[in-house]
């Protein structure tokens, strides 16, 4: 007999989900697992209109009326109610500076959600100061991650297009959560998908240890060796005791971003490679070694189902790569292609299980790591025909920082949705790592990945010379 809450049916958590736990529950700022984000149009919007939209959204969306709740041990389970009947807000910030409304949302976003019971998201309709209007969007990350928060906006745009302008078909309708979260709880209950998968993950973490690379250099390592007295120590504590962040962006400009996308075009393979190789060698410069660990996030999104069923799919594995500076850059390029290759075909294993493995066989105090930071590379933009149909208007979208993180350093890379440029959001411990050190980072990670993509037979040891 399936048990209820209220009437609807109850279902454990996915990995994806207790993976978010997993960290919160260290997170003294339950806001961690806040993601807030701005989407606004150069347009006079019908607030009615929207406001009707974003009510069908919700509807057709079942991960956006997701809830938890505690059973007597404490575990947390989830369930998805009917209907969403809060009311829209409407905030009108035409008084007040530019700075002054991204500082409201940010502190809207700084506020956490209630646990049990109660909604995982609030969408506001905003007026800014310049006169776009559009959408305030904060959701809980257990039920919402970048690629189906983006899935939900455009739902809602599309259907408001739908219902405002003539010949802008409807928007086909969302896949099932439920569908999703069943076949994943079915592959968790002990499949024979999830026992290669753990083999597969379990050899490459049995192959040898890796090593810390630290974003300025040894440093941090050889600090812990000299702590502990242990030479041949190959981990090393990166967080500060605070997990107060802050969010440092910065900016490719579109055209030298086209020549990096017209490289990953003519060789076959994706952006998210080549930063990969480009990180990898800047922390290949910094430290010395040719071996290499970055942590990576997979969005497991490959089916259209799996596309627009909403909630949060993503796992983060250590991406492990040892080049040697003998290999040209091209090379390496195809090295991590074949490894992500491997990844994708693994991805739906535990990675809180890819973490305890790891520690039991390479035992370390608690707090050390060999991953200096984490990668998420978001292809998914707004831009798309949709848009177009509204002619030329312009948009913006902003991303708000929650203010807390539990890791030292986390890299997303998303289109700016006006000329499809790069932009590189930093988010850090403010104690753990430094403007300047980013702007450093950032700045030879450009250098390495130009050179590198202009000269693909290069070896990797020359470009680390030549920038």
């Amino acid at each position: 007999m399936m048990r209820k809450r209220k009437g609807y049916p109850v279902y454990p958590l996915t990995n994806a989900q207790k993976f978010h736990t997993f960290y919160q529950n260290f997170c003294p700022k339950k806001e961690v697992l806040n993601i807030g984000t701005s989407l606004t149009i150069e347009a006079e919007l019908d607030v009615d209109m929207l406001r009707k939209a974003i009510a069908a959204a919700y509807e057709r969306c079942d991960a956006m009326r997701l809830r938890f709740a505690r059973d007597k041990e404490g575990t947390l389970y989830q369930y998805i109610v009917d209907k969403d009947d809060r009311e829209i807000e409407y905030v009108d910030f035409s008084g007040k500076t530019m700075e002054e409304a991204a500082q409201i949302m940010t502190q809207w976003t700084q506020v956490p959600f209630k646990r049990c019971d109660s909604p995982m998201n609030r969408v506001v309709i905003i007026k800014m100061p310049d006169g776009y209007q559009g959408l305030y969007f904060l959701a809980n990350h257990m039920t919402m991650d970048a690629q189906s928060l983006i899935c939900f906006l455009k739902d809602v745009i599309e259907i408001y297009c739908s219902s405002m302008y003539e010949g802008v078909e409807y928007p086909k309708a969302m896949a099932s959560y439920v569908e999703q979260l069943e076949k994943d709880l079915a592959y968790e209950a002990g499949s024979k998908a999830q026992q290669r998968d753990r083999e597969y993950f379990e050899k490459l973490i049995d192959a040898s240890e890796p090593i810390y690379n630290g974003v300025s250099g040894r440093a941090q390592l050889e600090a812990e060796r000299a702590r502990c007295g242990n030479q041949a120590l190959r981990a090393a504590v990166n967080v500060s005791d605070s997990v107060d962040s802050a969010l440092d962006v910065f900016h490719l400009e579109a055209e030298p971003t086209k020549r990096l996308l017209d490289f990953c075009e003519k060789h076959h393979v994706s952006m998210a490679t080549l930063l990969l190789m480009g990180l990898r060698t800047y922390f290949q410069k910094m430290n010395g070694n040719d071996d290499v660990s970055i942590n990576t996030a997979i969005a497991r999104r490959a089916t259209l189902k799996e596309k627009r069923c909403g909630g949060t799919r993503i796992h983060s594995f250590p991406f492990r790569t040892v080049i040697s500076p003998e290999k040209t850059f091209l090379e390496g390029i195809y090295e991590i292609r074949n490894k992500q290759n491997e990844y994708f075909r693994h991805a739906n294993y535990n990675p809180t299980e890819y973490f305890a493995y790891r520690s039991k066989k390479y035992p370390n105090q608690p707090g050390r790591t060999y991953e200096p930071m984490s990668l998420t590379y978001q292809p998914l933009t707004l831009k798309d025909k949709e848009m177009d149909k509204l002619g030329d208007i312009h948009y913006k979208t902003r991303w708000y920082p929650n203010g807390a993180t539990t890791q030292a350093m986390y890299l997303t890379v998303m289109h700016r949705p006006d000329d499809n440029g790069l932009d590189f959001s930093f988010e850090h411990q403010v104690k753990a790592v430094t403007r300047e050190q980013l702007e450093y980072l950032y700045y030879y990670l450009c250098k390495i990945m130009f050179k590198g993509t202009e000269n693909p037979n290069l070896p990797v040891g020359d470009i680390i010379k030549l920038v």
